[in-house]
């Protein structure tokens, strides 16, 4: 079982990063909590969880163990798999995670693509007292908000399509919420964009 893996950041995107161990690329699909967290740096450690299915061998990276933790805790939750678990975490820090379940607060939940009231209701009830019990709560990831520029904007455009194309979103649609979004926030960073556009789509 891989535990983590730590070596130069090959590649980053939004939706998963390439670690390169010993001339060794592994390709892990992330957060937008870890992408925020690792961006900028050429090396990183990231906590691996393993996804073994007949037709596919997955691997998941968190920056943090905590980030892990509470992504176990939501593949234990009956109709939440690594994709939804990972929109979750996408679309909330983990520290906000923690505190929408704590207080029982559906609503946020079920802003989340995929997410019904249903689904809000049982990651409640089965998640609730686990996160009681292993006091899983961490700060929030700093979000910096990239310069006024067109360039930049194109850049963040296309950085964030690509990302909710990967996330299981339709190309067009995906492009026509973060068009909107852009027009919207100007100077909003890439993962702020996915963000908004997770609670649109």
């Amino acid at each position: 079982m891989i535990d983590y893996v730590r070596g130069e950041l090959a590649e980053l995107a939004p939706a998963n990063a390439v670690v390169d161990c010993n001339g060794v690329g592994y390709m892990l699909n992330i957060s937008l909590n870890t992408y925020s967290a690792i961006q900028g740096k050429k090396e990183c450690k990231l906590y691996v969880y393993e996804a073994i299915r007949e037709d596919a061998y997955v691997l998941f990276g968190f920056a943090t163990k905590q980030e892990r933790e509470l992504f176990l805790l939501l593949i234990t939750v009956s109709g939440i798999g690594g994709n939804t678990a990972r929109m979750i975490l996408s679309a909330l820090s983990p520290n906000e995670l923690v505190n929408v379940i704590s207080s029982e607060n559906t609503n946020i939940l079920k802003s989340v693509k995929g997410i019904g009231l249903k689904t809000a209701q049982r990651i409640i009830v089965e998640l609730k007292d686990k996160i009681k019990t292993d006091g899983l709560v961490m700060g929030d990831a700093t979000m910096v908000d990239s310069p006024k520029q067109d360039v930049v904007n194109r850049e963040v455009q296309q950085e964030a399509v690509a990302a909710l194309t990967m996330l299981g979103f339709p190309a067009a649609p995906s492009q026509k919420v973060v068009y909107t979004i852009l027009k919207e926030e100007p100077d909003a960073a890439v993962e702020k964009v996915i963000k908004l556009a997770l609670k649109r789509l």
